[in-house]
Formats: C-alpha cells, structure tokens, sequence
C-alpha cells in the first residue's frame, strides 16, 4: 500500500507540474510529497526526475514509469468505481458552476437532490470564470456556451433563451425598443472588462440585424449585469435562467419579442474527467441536472 500511495503522489507530481501544486491538490505538505518521491526513487534504484530551481522534468525512466504508473492507477479507481456500482451513490461531490445558473438552477435544487441521495454532500463554488477541472479537483464543472476542445467527458444538459430586458422603471424613463436597430439609442449593459461596444445580432421577419450595443456600465459577471439592469441601468442580452428571478417577480420585462438573438439558445454542459467508469456520485447529480433544466422554464 506505501508503493501505492507513492506512485499515486509521483503521477499526481507529474500532472500538476510540481511538488507544491501537487501538495495542496493532495492537502499534503511539499517537503512529505518530496519524501514520497524520494522513498519511491530509492526502491526503483531510478531518477524519476531532473530537478533545478526553475523546472521539474522527468527522466527516460521517469516517462516510462509514469506511463505504467498512470495506467495501473486508472486500472485501480476504475474497477473500484464499477464495485462501487452496486451501492448508494455517496461521497463528497466538488461542483463549480457559474454564478447565474448556480443561483437560479442549481442551489435551488439542492434539497430535492440531497433528499433523493443522503449519502452525497456537495462543495460548490460558484464563478464566472472557467475554472480548472483537473488542477482544482472539481468532480463536475458547468459550462455555458460553446465548450473548447479538450480532453474532458462532456454532456450536454440542457439549453437556456437568450432574451433581452430591462427594468419596467428604465422602459417607462427611456421608452420600449420596438426593434433591434432602437437599441442603439438606449443604454446597454454588456459583458466587458472595459468601455466599448458588443455586437448583438438578431433575427426576424426581414432577416438577420446586427447592432452596436453600448452604453455606460460594464461588467463580467452575470449577476452583476442583472442587478445593474433591475437598478435601471439599461438593457441587458442574458440567457433567460440568468433572470428567471427577476422575470417571475416582474422586475424586469422582456422586450423585441418578435426577434430572437443569434444564436437564440446558449447550450449548458457538465464536464468531468472519467471516461469509462463515472462515479455514481458525478452520473446521478448530471442525471439530476439535465431533469431540472428539462423543466426549466422562464421566459
């Protein structure tokens, strides 16, 4: 079991680049992550790694041991998750999700998929931004819109309307736009990290419009550009479970219903790393996921 329990520490040390990511990924300190590895060279009779201050790199013995390593490991967690099968999904279940859908789809859930599965206790964080999945060690991770290639299990759960608001005060102060092209003469509220404009684009009975959305108040967070449109900011263009609070207390209203944005829909993911044995606890919860945005309506 210590040879195990080594080679697990040297395949992490080698996927997280060093000694000290590995520790805190291990919530290990460096120096017992650095003793592992040293224990685990002494018994090969091998150098597993070129150390120098500024890079850690593996040896020709180094490589192939890691490949060895890697699989046997893999071997390892697979045949215990296919025993782990035939019982209750149980464990803890790290989840990172974006803070829109995190509020309004997910945590709002939470009682009815912790009442279904006892034996599961969940850490989620919630971000806008896209997270490490692997370096951070989150079980599932959600992601909205296209995903980039890579080498992680995704399935699609569910799709949201992109639908443009704003707040009944703003529309009564500024006027109702009745088309695309009117947006240019309102305040837009847009996702940026600085002033400018986005291109919105929209389709309807004419065809395809594209319009130059500004206005003065930017920000790169979902909840950020709601709550800056309930205050009367202006505009905002956000997929409809962004705002499906807002637009159930009717604190903001939907408007251009006749046109749809391109593209009309923003497809949701759950992404994780297993391939071919998905730990009970990770399938049930996006089993649970794709049920909730199924009945996910708003707009």
């Amino acid at each position: 079991m210590e040879s195990l329990t080594a080679m697990r520490t040297f395949v992490r040390v080698v996927d997280a680049g060093s000694f000290s990511e590995a520790g805190r990924q291990l919530d290990m300190a460096p120096s017992s992550v650095s003793r592992q590895i040293n224990d685990l060279e002494e018994e090969l009779t091998v150098r597993l790694f070129q150390r120098t201050t500024r890079k850690l790199s593996l040896t020709e013995a180094g490589q192939l041991y890691h490949e060895r390593a890697a699989r046997i490991i893999l071997d390892l967690d697979e045949a215990k998750l296919a025993v782990s099968e035939l019982g209750s999904p149980s464990g803890i279940l790290r989840v990172s999700v974006p803070s829109g859908v995190g509020r309004e789809v997910v945590i709002s859930t939470m009682p009815a998929f912790l009442g279904r599965y006892p034996g599961i206790k969940v850490v989620m964080s919630m971000t806008d931004e896209v997270v490490d999945v692997v370096a951070d060690r989150i079980d599932v991770g959600i992601r909205v819109g296209q995903l980039s290639d890579s080498s992680l299990r995704a399935r699609k759960i569910g799709e949201s309307q992109r639908i443009v608001c704003a707040s009944p005060a703003y529309l009564k102060r500024e006027g109702t736009p009745r088309t695309p092209e009117d947006l240019e003469k309102h305040s837009c509220i847009t996702w940026r990290d600085h002033p400018g404009h986005n291109v919105w684009k929209f389709r309807g009975q004419n065809g395809m419009r594209e319009i130059r959305a500004s206005g003065n108040f930017y920000a790169r967070s979902a909840d950020a550009l709601a709550a800056a449109a309930v205050a009367g900011l202006g505009l905002i263009l956000l997929p409809d479970w962004n705002i499906g609070h807002e637009l159930r207390q009717k604190q903001l209203k939907r408007v251009l219903t006749r046109y749809d944005a391109v593209p009309r829909t923003t497809p949701v993911w759950a992404v994780h790393t297993h391939h071919k044995h998905v730990p009970p606890k990770i399938r049930v919860f996006i089993d649970f996921l794709v049920e909730r945005f199924a009945a996910a309506k708003y707009s």
